[in-house]
């Protein structure tokens, strides 16, 4: 039996440096799929906060101060939506969705999805991103967002 090898093994955060030509899961030589671009997910999040920002008011009333519970209900909302359907509400209306870049067509589970959104609404996670397009939030997932058609082509065969 040959001895096992020695070193530093290899995380699946992949920033360079041992066995560089060996992609990894959050490369982006190693996504199988195109994601989607910045102008789609923020025509997405415009949605979601002005459908949260919405209901808030028309709970809380329209002429109050309700910033914090917009934020609140983006998260819940957000939350919600991507663990049950692959998307916000707002990803649903632009025909995006989230998924695992592991390959899994399944949505996120809730205390992942949870994690993400709060990254989300914090705001500099989804500043900070990669050259294949995922922010912070999307490498602390393990998500990526894709367009409707991209899923259905790469993800929906794996689902039957």
């Amino acid at each position: 039996m040959p001895a096992a090898p020695h070193g530093p093994r290899p995380s699946l955060l992949y920033a360079g440096g041992v066995n560089s030509a060996v992609p990894r899961p959050t490369d982006a030589r190693a996504l199988p799929f195109e994601t989607a671009s910045w102008a789609q997910r923020a025509l997405a999040l415009v949605i979601d906060w002005a459908a949260c920002w919405l209901v808030v008011s028309f709970f809380a009333g329209w002429h109050s101060s309700h910033g914090w519970w917009a934020i609140l209900a983006y998260v819940v909302e957000s939350t919600l939506f991507t663990a049950t359907l692959g998307g916000s509400f707002g990803k649903l209306i632009t025909r995006l969705r989230t998924v695992r870049i592991d390959g899994d067509p399944r949505p996120l589970d809730p205390i992942r999805t949870l994690a993400r959104q709060i990254l989300i609404a914090v705001v500099i996670p989804p500043l900070i991103y990669k050259p294949d397009g995922r922010g912070l939030h999307d490498l602390a997932a393990g998500t990526a967002t894709v367009t409707l058609s991209t899923y259905r082509s790469a993800f929906r065969g794996l689902a039957a």
